[in-house]
């Protein structure tokens, strides 16, 4: 395809969709915190936008501790209850204890030996899967891997971790490349 065929996916409409699309959706990334944040924060966009939690990222950044699970796993009910007020998070019970949850959860995983970029990225072979979408009709919800992945993530204690919440993860930090092959971010096209 020549460059000028080539355009951003579809959804990326709007200056913090874009740069977002064009700097870090699909980027493999094996940083344990990018990885926790980006799971927790995947669980708020629930029932959500993703451009509504992307605009609120840097607050939940601030007052999550910048997802530190040490930190984290550590708030207070009374903390939590407090950040229920604030208009800078999705104000949702089981949401923002749900972060907490999770960060309890990675720190046991850990403490069993298990090291949690490895466990993550075990479910695509350590390896980014690299689809040959045309349109976005062909990129699905979930997939037989984001199953499994929402699997052992339930069964090691994490919440807000659904097939289509572990798929949407998995394609966010680049543990699958679903731009479109239409698109300059997709391998085919660099």
């Amino acid at each position: 395809m020549s460059d000028a065929q080539l355009h951003a996916c579809p959804w990326a409409q709007g200056d913090d969709y874009l740069a977002y699309h064009d700097q870090e959706w699909g980027v493999p990334s094996h940083d344990r915190l990018r990885l926790f944040e980006k799971l927790c924060l995947e669980g708020q966009q629930a029932g959500l936008s993703w451009i509504t939690v992307l605009r609120k990222r840097e607050h939940y950044r601030t007052c999550f501790h910048g997802f530190s699970p040490e930190k984290v796993a550590h708030m207070t009910d009374a903390r939590i209850e407090t950040l229920l007020t604030d208009a800078g998070l999705i104000r949702n019970r089981l949401k923002l204890y749900g972060i907490r949850k999770n960060a309890q959860a990675l720190l046991a995983l850990e403490a069993q030996g298990v090291d949690f970029v490895d466990f993550l990225w075990q479910f695509v072979g350590h390896s980014t899967i690299v689809n040959h979408h045309q349109s976005m009709a062909d990129v699905p919800a979930e997939t037989a891997e984001a199953k499994a992945m929402s699997k052992a993530l339930k069964k090691a204690g994490f919440t807000f971790v659904g097939p289509t919440i572990c798929y949407a993860f998995m394609q966010s930090m680049g543990l699958v490349n679903d731009h479109l092959t239409s698109c300059p971010c997709h391998p085919v096209n660099q």
